[in-house]
């Protein structure tokens, strides 16, 4: 069965249109999920409607209503909303290009796919995409979705196109309020070389598959035993790394470190410096056992 669209319009540049249909990218259907059942009927719960003063209510009842003051709301029904019509409700009309790396992340929303919406589309579409590829760029335009108008942003991808929806300025907190207060400051010489090293032992290709939901999996397994009616398997935890002390750090990663002893005198304590560069050493010299294949690099 071929995906159902959840959005269909047009995408406009200057006086060139095409008909579209867009599709979300990204799907949360096979995440695991569970249900609400009585502990003692195994029946699932229903979520139902309750009125503070009637009770169960039927929810073909029910209206939609903005609070503008406390517990004061002015009605809106569909005939309201039929009025509010802009031209985004069913056109993506491109406003702008920009370099994609213009788009901070933080501002980016929800992926989805766009393609053209029948054989007479198809042209039209691909001259679109095509230029698009060629500028290097990003198109910026406008979308009604879910009652919302949505800036968002356009680029060329494989066939078809994609489209990133883009937060509204308001909903992006500032970071003022969690970075404030944290000092710039200049790094030790020797200690930011450590870890750029480590960075460095650390490099890869970037492959999503590479880095399943360790904790999804574990939960299947448990649920596949509870079906056979074994007990659960319980999962072990990853490995940390041992605990050590800043005395023994600095002694690892200097390569002296010496089995303890039963009973010693508590070591002096270490600068914060000191203790930082012993962990970025240790820390490095253990990367080095498990460093990632590097990718490989493309011939000039």
């Amino acid at each position: 069965m071929a995906p159902r669209a959840s959005w269909k319009g047009h995408l406009r540049l200057s006086l060139v249109s095409c008909a579209v249909k867009m599709y979300p990218a990204t799907s949360s259907s096979d995440r695991i999920s569970f249900n609400q059942l009585h502990k003692d009927t195994h029946n699932r719960i229903n979520m139902k409607p309750v009125d503070p003063e009637l009770g169960l209510v039927e929810r073909s009842d029910l209206i939609k209503g903005y609070e503008y003051e406390p517990k004061q709301y002015v009605i809106i029904d569909e005939a309201d909303l039929e009025a509010v019509r802009i031209e985004s409700n069913h056109t993506i009309s491109i406003e702008a290009f920009v370099d994609e790396d213009e788009i901070d992340v933080l501002y980016q929303d929800a992926p989805y796919y766009l393609a053209p919406d029948g054989a007479m589309a198809e042209e039209t579409f691909i001259v679109l995409r095509e230029a698009l590829r060629r500028s290097g760029k990003v198109a910026i335009g406008r979308l009604v979705l879910s009652s919302r108008e949505r800036i968002v942003t356009i680029g060329a991808r494989e066939n078809g196109m994609f489209i990133t929806t883009l937060r509204n300025p308001s909903e992006v907190r500032a970071t003022t309020e969690y970075f404030g207060n944290i000092p710039e400051g200049n790094p030790d010489a020797e200690m930011l070389e450590l870890a750029e090293k480590l960075i460095e032992q650390k490099v890869t290709q970037f492959d999503p598959k590479a880095y399943e939901d360790r904790y999804e999996v574990a939960l299947m397994a448990m649920i596949k035993e509870k079906l056979k009616g074994h007990k659960p398997i319980v999962a072990a935890a990853p490995e940390r790394g041992n605990v050590i002390n800043l005395m023994d750090a600095l002694k690892a990663s200097l390569g002296e470190a010496k089995p303890a002893a039963k009973s010693r005198a508590k070591a002096p304590a270490a600068t914060k410096e000191s203790a930082t560069k012993a962990s970025l050493k240790a820390a490095l010299e253990a990367s080095k056992a498990t460093k990632p294949k590097a990718a490989p690099r493309k011939k000039a």
